[in-house]
């Protein structure tokens, strides 16, 4: 009986060791797949999941295995409809790129118009007018946050129009990953497969506690809308390109949580009654860079409602609202 027993423990245990292999990992712009395969008379026969992007597939031998072998079917990886997915992926990166930009563009016209607003007027030969002069400066200043924040609009719909043709795209390829042969020895030799795809596989989702005293915790969770393809789940906030190192976390019931920072919060107006409205100004103190997304609000514990966070840089400040 304890023979049975410990054998009955191993089997179990080496079941959970293989399963732990199989992991995909969701990031910011793609997902990252990590499989396990065994051979059967020295031949692994496995399908690929959809948008695959190019050079990206990695097969790594287990101790005592080595590969003789790897070929892919011809709808790997060079279909038009993985060239897409890739088009779109870059440009995505491109757009997000172009957020973070602008809210440096944002922070130094912001000092820009207080500095001129804050000028004391005085008069001399080369500026006999200086009150025009500061108003042309902060106009001009204002007229640039105007276009940054007209900017940043179209940037946040073009992003969501870019997910919405990765999510469509990825949709018209399946099964399009294509199919991968691997020869090994020994006969029943063993490899890990790694490799990436466009899939965009969560959506950032946001709480914003309201502390009462200047401050606020700002928790971000990833709402999972990828297939896990039967492997384990996780999430990470970063990009692909910043995979290496980066911590990732485990999905459960359709979220994970990603993090929970405490951040200032300054010029606070609220309103209560039958309509709640809410504004107060933000600002990133995490080295993380924020990612636009839905978000609740509480206040004092009790749960005021929904409004869009549009994104934030580390460091950089922003207006939220809530029926404003």
């Amino acid at each position: 009986m304890r023979i049975y027993l410990i054998c009955l423990c191993f089997t179990v245990f080496s079941a959970s060791a293989a399963s732990a292999a199989n992991i995909i990992t969701f990031y910011r712009d793609g997902a990252l797949l990590q499989q396990e395969a065994v051979a059967a008379k020295g031949i692994i026969t496995i399908p690929l999941a959809a948008g695959l992007l190019e050079h990206t597939l990695t097969v790594v031998p287990a101790p005592g295995t080595t590969i003789l072998g790897v070929e892919s079917d011809k709808t790997w990886p060079g279909s038009g409809g993985d060239k897409e997915l890739d088009t779109l992926a870059e440009r995505r990166r491109q757009l997000e790129d172009r957020l973070q930009a602008l809210d440096t563009r944002e922070k130094i016209f912001t000092s820009a118009a207080k500095a001129q607003s804050g000028k004391a007027p005085r008069k001399s030969k080369a500026n006999p007018d200086p009150m025009l002069a500061i108003r042309q400066g902060t106009d001009f200043a204002i007229a640039q946050l105007e276009a940054v924040y007209t900017a940043r609009r179209k940037t946040t719909q073009e992003i969501h129009n870019i997910d919405a043709r990765i999510a469509a795209a990825g949709k018209r390829n399946r099964p399009g990953g294509g199919t991968v042969r691997i020869t090994v020895k020994p006969p029943r030799g063993r490899v890990t497969l790694r490799y990436a795809t466009a899939e965009q596989g969560w959506q950032p989702q946001y709480n914003l506690y309201l502390a009462g005293n200047g401050t606020a915790t700002l928790q971000l969770s990833a709402r999972i809308s990828g297939s896990g393809h039967g492997l384990q789940t996780r999430v990470s906030p970063e990009s692909l390109a910043e995979s290496a190192g980066t911590e990732s976390f485990p999905a459960q019931s359709g979220s994970a949580l990603l993090a929970s920072y405490r951040v200032p919060i300054t010029e606070e107006h609220y309103t209560g009654g039958i309509y709640n409205r809410f504004s107060g100004v933000i600002t990133n103190s995490s080295p993380h860079y924020l990612p636009p997304g839905e978000s609740g609000l509480y206040r004092g514990g009790t749960y005021l409602g929904k409004f869009r966070f549009e994104g934030l840089s580390s460091g950089r400040s922003r207006v939220v609202s809530l029926g404003m």
